[in-house]
């Protein structure tokens, strides 16, 4: 397995665990459909929350949330939108976050950051 993907998936599980912590209910991980891929669905509270995780070994290239562009805020939304309407899933508040994960490699040198509300679906992503 590549680097990229051994270091997205720790960052995956990190995340999972942080979450979990702080009280969140994971439905679901890796959720892929032709729109796009959502990393994390999960509950916090009565709002469903659509995660994207970021996982890094240094800020030299910048944050990790930074690597969250437009485009790529365009499958999450499309990806969710998708998720909802599957899954009939209407009554519930949404949001979009962000976990930004610096690492070493191992759970002992690890931040975690969540970003709440990282970006907003208004209706311009083609939807």
């Amino acid at each position: 397995m590549k680097y990229n993907k051994l270091l997205g998936a720790f960052g995956e599980e990190m995340a999972c665990g942080f979450l979990v912590k702080q009280g969140y209910k994971i439905l679901e991980r890796n959720f892929s459909c032709k729109a796009g891929e959502l990393d994390i669905i999960a509950f916090d509270g009565d709002t469903i929350a659509f995660i994207e995780v970021k996982c890094r070994t240094g800020t030299g290239y910048g944050n990790p949330s930074e690597a969250v562009s437009y485009y790529k805020q365009s499958r999450i939304v499309k990806a969710a939108l998708f998720f909802m309407t599957k899954n009939k899933i209407f009554d519930y508040m949404s949001r979009f976050d962000v976990i930004e994960i610096l690492t070493d490699g191992t759970k002992e040198c690890t931040t975690i950051n969540l970003i709440k509300n990282a970006f907003e679906y208004s209706g311009k992503y083609g939807y």
